[in-house]
């Protein structure tokens, strides 16, 4: 009776301290004590993309190879919940992870053991039939978002040709030497040129320079989200000379000599830091007058930007 009794006392305590540290299923066997950080290769690496999915930070591939996607991911996480913006996956990220996301290893590991990529993570079902459903719809739609995007970018160019040709002689000249010598750059991320870096190097300058540096980021952030939008133009010109989409072009901020630090900022932003998840505009609201741009679904502000779909 007393070995039974002792038994009874060692399961208590072992409940008590359980229960003191506030142990819950999904925090059970979560990630190693190793930092995580770019380079990093394995199954903490898988948690934690699989992990970021789950809440929409990280859209990549769940392949357990820490690379400049989840990178950016990692970052953008830490400044949306507060925490040192440096890429390295500490105790206390691990533990917000763990608290704001679900982890169904099995699943995940199943799926790459068979060589593909699982989707569910980010609010896709995992029925294996509805999936390949909502891509097949999810491809159709961008099918037609692009031919739409196509037609109206023929004919944007066709009217923006009609204009130039109505010019003045000395104006198109002048425009002409204004507009910077388009050229193939080697060894540029992504396939931009030296050219389109250094125009929206000029533009972040002159639309952001008194900015904070992640309020840089996101100005150059949202000319790329506009690159990848088939409802704008899809070269970096087409979208920063686009009429009436940014101050700096019609001021004439844009011909600026920019310093490194908007450089780096577009760097940062081909490279895929977002702070704007995703936004395609921003206004000044103490200085907007358009009530229209009021009326986007807005998204964060940084700095003295509102950042909006």
């Amino acid at each position: 009776m007393n070995k039974f009794h002792g038994i009874v006392k060692i399961l208590l305590a072992c409940f008590f301290l359980a229960a003191s540290f506030d142990i819950k299923p999904n925090q059970a066997h979560a990630f190693t004590d190793q930092v995580i950080q770019k380079g990093a290769v394995g199954d903490d690496v898988i948690e934690l993309q699989a992990r970021l999915q789950y809440i929409g930070f990280y859209n990549g591939d769940i392949d357990g190879v820490f690379g400049w996607r989840t990178y950016w991911a990692v970052r953008n996480f830490q400044y949306e919940f507060g925490l040192e913006v440096d890429g390295l996956v500490g105790q206390k990220m691990k533990d917000m992870l763990v608290k704001a996301t679900e982890y169904d290893e099995h699943y995940v590991k199943k799926h790459l053991n068979r060589g593909d990529t699982p989707r569910h993570y980010g609010g896709q079902p995992r029925d294996e039939t509805q999936v390949k459903k909502n891509q097949k719809n999810r491809q159709s739609k961008q099918n037609q978002h692009a031919k739409r995007g196509q037609q109206g970018q023929q004919r944007k160019q066709t009217k923006q040709r009609q204009q130039i040709q109505q010019k003045q002689p000395n104006q198109a000249q002048q425009q002409q030497r204004q507009m910077p010598n388009i050229q193939q750059a080697v060894n540029t991320p992504k396939g931009f040129s030296e050219n389109d870096i250094k125009l929206m190097s000029n533009a972040v300058y002159g639309e952001a320079r008194g900015e904070p540096y992640i309020g840089q980021v996101a100005v150059a952030a949202v000319i790329i989200n506009r690159l990848n939008s088939a409802s704008f133009p899809n070269d970096v010109a087409g979208v920063i000379f686009e009429p009436r989409a940014f101050t700096a072009v019609a001021d004439g901020q844009i011909w600026l000599q920019p310093n490194e630090t908007a450089r780096k900022a577009v760097l940062d932003a081909i490279n895929g830091w977002d702070p704007t998840g995703g936004s395609t505009y921003y206004f000044n609201p103490d200085t907007a007058t358009s009530g229209w741009i009021w009326t986007r679904p807005q998204v964060i502000q940084i700095g003295k930007h509102i950042f909006a779909h």
